[in-house]
């Protein structure tokens, strides 16, 4: 599984949408979408929200791109 599915199954774990999630860290609905459809990637900043949003170690998400 690649770091993008791991976010998009947090998200979903906890019953938000994209929307949801974008209104929470202050991003647009559409740049949620542009980075869970892979056309654009999320940036550092992004990341760190998202896990800070989530209460998640970013470990979780980047441990396979890790292991590679």
């Amino acid at each position: 599984m690649d770091y993008i599915q791991t976010m998009i199954d947090i998200r979903k774990e906890h019953g938000h949408t994209q929307e949801k999630l974008a209104k929470e860290l202050g991003w647009s609905r559409p740049q949620i979408a542009r980075y869970e459809t892979r056309t654009s990637k999320p940036t550092i900043e992004y990341l760190i929200k998202f896990c800070r949003f989530y209460k998640t170690d970013p470990n979780r998400i980047l441990w396979n791109e890790l292991k590679g």
